[in-house]
């Protein structure tokens, strides 16, 4: 497995999954996102949707074309930049079943990488 680039493949599901968050939840941080959604649909849907792709291309490739695998990373990375980014910007904590719901990711993710 070539790890280089299964890195870049979670690191670009990460960007895209941060990106994605400032998109849909950036009306509760911003005025100008709530009085412009239209505008942020602009912004934002190019670089959401390439980085998507894109990490789709790279993990499929990395897992000989099985995309189950990139489901799961992106998932698992969606699960990390969400629970980051909404106590950082709108303070909720992260309670225990946030903390148990963040180790099973951490868990989809190991078990996808090393299990053979």
């Amino acid at each position: 497995m070539n790890y280089k680039m299964l890195l870049w493949g979670m690191f670009l599901f990460l960007i895209g999954q941060i990106t994605a968050w400032y998109q849909t939840n950036g009306q509760f941080i911003s005025k100008w996102f709530k009085d412009n959604p239209f505008w942020t649909i602009l912004i934002f849907a190019f670089p959401v949707g390439y980085t998507y792709i894109e990490a789709t291309r790279v993990i499929a490739s990395t897992f000989n074309g099985q995309v189950w695998p990139t489901r799961l990373l992106g998932f698992a990375m969606g699960i990390l930049a969400f629970s980051t980014l909404t106590y950082f910007h709108l303070g909720e904590n992260i309670t225990l079943k946030t903390g148990v719901i963040l180790l099973l990711a951490t868990a989809i993710v190991l078990i996808q990488v090393f299990w053979k």
